[in-house]
């Protein structure tokens, strides 16, 4: 996908990995957003962000990867139209659009892959662009969570689940 603002969305390459790899590290470590173990080694994050899913995705502008996201099925069985994603943006790209059309990108691939639904997980309540984002793109709050993430600076704090059906 390439798109006005100069954002081009592909399919990740194992190659794209030493790029993705900052991106991914100060998420993580910065342990406000994702329920991710702030120790894992690099190779395991390697696992989990380009092996787990069932696509990976890179946003780049001017041939520089800034973002990334994946898809997976959110459940098994009888829950298997619904998908999972999930985003990350450089730090130094923020406020460019790539959130915003990287979750557009998703909800065609998601649909292109049968998928009938999208959810997120867990939302940390503190996150509140992207929930804005979210909400602005369709996504409803259909549960919260009370207490269950542990921000680094605000506490423990709500998660909400976060749901849009992409079906017709």
């Amino acid at each position: 996908m390439d798109s006005d603002q100069g954002i081009t969305i592909r399919y990740v390459r194992e190659g794209d990995f030493n790029a993705l790899w900052p991106i991914l590290r100060g998420v993580i470590k910065a342990g406000d957003t994702y329920t991710i173990e702030p120790g894992l080694t690099r190779e395991a994050v390697r696992e989990m962000w380009m092996q787990t899913p069932r696509a990976t995705y890179v946003a780049e502008i001017a041939g520089e990867v800034l973002g990334t996201y994946y898809i997976k099925t959110n459940q098994p069985g009888g829950g298997a139209h619904v998908c999972n994603a999930g985003f990350m943006v450089s730090e130094a790209a923020r406020g460019q659009g790539l959130a915003r059309a990287m979750c557009l990108h998703a909800q065609t691939q998601a649909r292109a892959m049968g998928y009938l639904a999208m959810q997120f997980n867990f939302v940390v309540e503190t996150n509140t662009g992207a929930i804005r984002l979210w909400e602005d793109l369709g996504f409803e709050t259909v549960g919260r969570l009370p207490r269950a993430f542990r921000h680094p600076v605000e506490g423990l704090v709500d998660a909400r689940i976060m749901y849009k059906w992409l079906g017709d």
